[in-house]
């Protein structure tokens, strides 16, 4: 039988506000465990939560960002559930009426197409704390230093149909929420992880198969690794005369698999009820314009110009927009190259990124900035250097010795474009290679990259390739 996957992500992304969503408490990573869990994060008697006005900005910011509709009036509600990290016994979030509702993303494909994502709908929340397992001899210690941590929990329609497409939809929520500067996006802090829902049906069908949420899961490989276990699972349950439950399961990376944590909790599990410490969260259209006036050049939107201002093919613009950082760095090297956008492009997505990538390192740590990258673009448009010698000057302005002119005085690597000295080079290279020669004459024209190459040794690079190729077949005829 044929299966068709139905995959719906629900992604936490962390506001990134210097207090929490209730309360002033900081919200700063790494400090000593349960140091910066306020009087209201633990809900103690007499404490009344008060919502920080930013969050609302955020979800507003997002909203507008994925074509959604910013709610005038949201309401917060309490979600009842027991765990030792949930200090209060009760999660204060949104339920009936979110903040952000129906809105769409468009991903990717690997076939060049693209694929519209609906979002459900985004909402308000307040993390829970943390529990540790490790160093604590058969006990569970219990950190609350993330009670009460803004978070957006944004919802997908189930309309992703593989694994890879969940990956694609979630780098693409990665890379919005840090071009709007709501979120840092920082995985391995937790700022950014999601939830998987994973269900199997024969294709054709309409009606949905029973799903399982996978929890927790904090990068882009894990998601897709998840993901395909998890496929797997459902169809080897369904094939061999078994029946999927409706579960929460976790990824274990180490052994590759999910596993059960606990059967799957429906909305009246929860009792939800609105909040009666909060108001609703009133939004009136004049906030909405404020906000939408915040708004950045958003990623789609700076692709589609970098192939129109640039002459970049689509995947290339892609690739550079995939983050802000990476798209600044860019502009900034083609406007100190002198408007060289696909030279550019070239050398961030080539050289640059191949450099960076081995040492795992992000563009904001990049050896070389955009203004001396652009300067040495510029020696290779204007004919100072082959692109050959930029790899030395590369290389040589990473290690720190300056800038691209200073590198190419100090090391004598001017290209040679004097026609008269090349000349005089491949008169040497053909005499002392006679039997070439006249087997290029014979019909072996592939010789010819055989002397341009020895050409290109005697001159240690430095002679123009365009010009020992032109006067290399005026002098072989």
């Amino acid at each position: 039988m044929e299966w068709e996957v139905v995959i719906g992500l629900e992604i936490h992304a962390q506001l990134a506000t210097r207090s929490k969503i209730f309360s002033g408490a900081s919200t700063a990573y790494g400090a000593e465990p349960n140091t910066q869990a306020c009087a209201v994060d633990l809900g103690l008697p007499g404490v009344l939560p008060v919502l920080n006005a930013g969050v609302v900005g955020m979800a507003a910011k997002f909203g507008l960002a994925t074509h959604s509709t910013v709610a005038p009036r949201s309401v917060f509600a309490r979600k009842n559930y027991f765990y030792p990290d949930l200090p209060k016994g009760y999660q204060i979030s949104q339920f009936e009426l979110p903040i952000v509702h129906d809105g769409y993303l468009d991903i990717d494909l690997e076939d060049g197409s693209t694929r519209r994502i609906g979002i459900t709908r985004a909402h308000l929340e307040e993390d829970a704390g943390k529990s540790l397992h490790e160093d604590f001899q058969g006990m569970t210690g219990i950190d609350l230093n993330r009670a009460g941590t803004p978070l957006l929990e944004i919802v997908s329609e189930p309309d992703l149909r593989s694994a890879k497409q969940a990956v694609a939809y979630m780098k693409k929520i990665h890379a919005l929420v840090r071009y709007l500067d709501i979120c840092d996006g920082n995985m391995q802090e937790g700022s950014f992880r999601c939830d998987a829902n994973v269900s199997i049906r024969p294709k054709g069908q309409e009606e949905f198969g029973t799903r399982a949420e996978i929890k927790n899961i904090n990068s882009f490989r894990f998601v897709e690794r998840a993901i395909n276990y998890e496929i797997e699972r459902q169809i080897d349950v369904i094939e061999g005369g078994g029946t999927v439950v409706q579960e929460t399961r976790l990824y274990d990376a180490d052994k590759d698999e999910t596993r059960s944590m606990r059967s799957k909790e429906e909305a009246n599990d929860y009792r939800y009820f609105p909040d009666p410490d909060l108001l609703p969260v009133v939004i009136e259209p004049e906030f909405i314009e404020a906000v939408r006036k915040t708004l950045p050049e958003l990623p789609d939107r700076k692709c589609e110009r970098f192939t129109q201002d640039y002459g970049l093919s689509h995947a290339d613009a892609g690739a550079l927009t995939s983050s802000r950082e990476l798209a600044d760095f860019f502009e900034q090297t083609v406007k100190a190259a002198g408007g060289e956008g696909k030279l550019s492009a070239n050398w961030v997505m080539g050289e640059l990124s191949a450099l960076l990538n081995k040492a795992g390192k992000d563009i904001s740590e990049s050896p070389v900035s955009p203004e001396q990258l652009g300067g040495m673009l510029l020696r290779i448009s204007d004919g100072t250097i082959s692109g050959k010698i930029a790899k030395q000057v590369f290389e040589a302005m990473c290690n720190g010795e300056g800038d691209a002119d200073s590198i190419i005085e100090k090391q004598g690597l001017k290209q040679i474009t004097d026609s008269g000295a090349i000349e005089k080079i491949i008169r040497e290279v053909l005499d002392a290679n006679p039997k070439q020669v006249e087997q290029y004459k014979g019909g072996q024209e592939k010789l010819l990259g055989f002397f341009v190459g020895q050409v290109m040794k005697a001159t240690q690079g430095k002679a123009n390739p365009g010009e020992v190729n032109k006067i290399l077949k005026q002098m072989l005829v």
